[in-house]
């Protein structure tokens, strides 16, 4: 039986690693399969890990159909037995339901890797939905730290130096290409992420940190 999986975690804990590697695995006996992924840090139609891996990779914008385009490979021939979906959480609710079906109507298995959570701990609309559809979710076993050494858990997004809440739920920081500021993301536990406690504001002021009457309320 075909599956849609879906495969989360934070950032750092190795997601397009393991696209990759599942694509190097399901690539073998024959079977033939498609990468896709959207807004990937390294620029468009490419699958990136930070360990060094890469793989050419259909991009999906918004306007990308994929129910279309699995249909026109295979009207012209071409074997598809498998989809890797990386960067999923940047999907729209349509794309997904399109991988939904391309499970139950075409019986092509489809493997998605993303994030839950935005920096405003809110749900991407590509991760909802995927979590509303999949056959089964995964939460991938690497598990990446906060500075203080704690589980991290939420993603924080710092604009030049400093971290913010508020925002488009889309901006890729760490591409290399000139900004107008300059866009980093920073794994935090959840307590230092309501505190907007990153690790350059604990080295520059640790006081915060050291009891929890001290700690900043930010809302």
């Amino acid at each position: 039986m075909s599956e849609l999986v879906y495969f989360s975690g934070p950032m750092d804990c190795g997601k397009s690693t393991l696209a990759l590697q599942m694509a190097h695995t399901q690539s073998g006996h024959g079977r033939a399969g498609r990468l896709f992924t959207s807004h990937d840090r390294s620029g468009p139609a490419t699958i990136t890990s930070r360990i060094g891996l890469r793989a050419d990779a259909v991009e999906v914008d918004e306007h990308f159909d994929l129910w279309a385009h699995v249909i026109s490979s295979l009207t012209a021939g071409e074997r598809i037995d498998f989809l890797i979906c990386d960067e999923a959480q940047f999907y729209t609710r349509a794309q997904v339901d399109d991988l939904a079906r391309v499970v139950d109507e075409l019986s092509i298995d489809v493997f998605a890797f993303g994030i839950l959570a935005d920096f405003r701990t809110e749900l991407f609309p590509g991760s909802k939905r995927l979590v509303e559809l999949c056959d089964r979710m995964e939460t991938l076993q690497v598990q990446p730290l906060c500075w203080c050494g704690a589980r991290a858990t939420h993603n924080a997004r710092v604009v030049d130096g400093v971290m913010v809440t508020e925002g488009s739920q889309v901006a890729v920081g760490n591409t290399g290409s000139p900004a107008a500021h300059t866009v980093t993301y920073q794994v935090l536990c959840r307590r230092h992420h309501r505190q907007r406690l990153t690790i350059e504001r604990a080295h520059a002021d640790p006081s915060p940190d050291v009891l929890p009457f001290g700690a900043p309320d930010v809302r």
